[in-house]
């Protein structure tokens, strides 16, 4: 059984947002005196979550992703990473933005988590703490470390790209990623910021940042599955490697294979998604598991063809990043 839409497309990749919670001030998330958090009795229970996971991967979702807000700060995470691992998720990820990960890491990987992607928009103090607004770089590092030491792998860095902020570090990313065997994805400033502040002016495209890589490290192109990042090797056979995500000026959606939950059980079938389906409802009004089944397949089949972004008639969402999930 699969979740297919109009157009053909499958999803069977599914975000699962955690917490709304976060400790970082990202200036393309999340305003500097933070949001109004959820009460803790709307946000879905690790049980909840677990016997959601069980629905999707019975509709054929392959790969789960822990989001948040920052998914570490909600307590006994490595709890739910166990009991979604005796489930048989066939590949489970987390995303982070790495501030407890050195204290993490190991009973993460031990309850069976098996990658992680860490947000690290800036390779120098200061501007990490401008764009973060916390003086947090060092403790991210260490986080990185006790990841690659507790088999975490691979290990993924999403650096968010933006003109006249950090766009400046783009070939010292590539430099870090052969150096460390990481790899760096760059995404493309996109419209979720909560102060409305994003402008077009401030994208870096895709395209600009391989052409600044490949002036110092040329890269050949990787083939793989359906990911939305464009995924690229060195040519000179260095370890890691990078990839972009180009959700402005080269939009995936044509094969965009993710779908999302929010922290508080709302199911969305595209990060720009207008409307979303209660799933947190159905699991605490007594819906049997057939009847979750079946809102999800409906909520995908309506999916639309795409969000719009950079062309007439873009709606942003009222939801920021933060409150949808990464």
């Amino acid at each position: 059984m699969s979740l297919s839409d109009s157009f053909g497309r499958v999803a069977d990749d599914l975000r699962i947002s955690v917490t709304d919670k976060c400790n970082f001030r990202c200036t393309y998330c999340m305003p500097a005196e933070g949001l109004k958090w959820l009460p803790r009795e709307e946000i879905l229970t690790f049980e909840e979550i677990d016997r959601l996971a069980g629905v999707f991967v019975g509709l054929g979702v392959r790969t789960i992703r822990l989001t948040g807000g920052e998914p570490l700060m909600r307590r006994d995470l490595s709890g739910l990473v166990a009991m979604l691992s005796a489930r048989g998720v066939p590949d489970l990820s987390l995303t982070t933005n790495g501030f407890w990960l050195a204290k993490q890491a190991a009973d993460l990987a031990a309850a069976g988590l098996k990658r992680i992607n860490v947000s690290v928009d800036s390779l120098l103090q200061h501007r990490f703490a401008e764009m973060t607004r916390r003086d947090a770089l060092h403790a991210v590092m260490d986080g990185l470390r006790a990841a690659e030491n507790a088999g975490l792998a691979p290990i993924k860095l999403n650096c968010v790209v933006i003109r006249g902020t950090n766009d400046a570090e783009i070939t010292d990313f590539a430099r870090f990623a052969r150096e460390t065997g990481y790899q760096v994805r760059f995404i493309e400033f996109m419209p979720l910021d909560a102060d409305e502040t994003w402008e077009r002016s401030a994208v870096v495209p895709s395209a600009e940042v391989l052409a600044r890589i490949a002036q110092e490290f040329p890269l050949e192109p990787v083939a793989h599955g359906p990911e939305p990042a464009t995924v690229y090797r060195f040519a000179d056979g260095a370890p890691g490697g990078v990839g972009v995500i180009s959700s402005i000026t080269e939009p995936f959606c044509e094969s965009c294979n993710r779908i999302r939950i929010t922290a508080e059980g709302q199911l969305r079938n595209c990060l720009f998604a207008l409307s979303e389906t209660d799933l947190r409802a159905l699991l605490r009004g007594g819906a049997s598991d057939d009847d979750i089944a079946a809102a999800i397949t409906k909520n995908v089949a309506g999916k639309w063809r795409g969000h719009l972004i950079d062309r007439p008639g873009f709606v942003r969402p009222k939801r920021s990043m933060s409150m949808i999930g990464g």
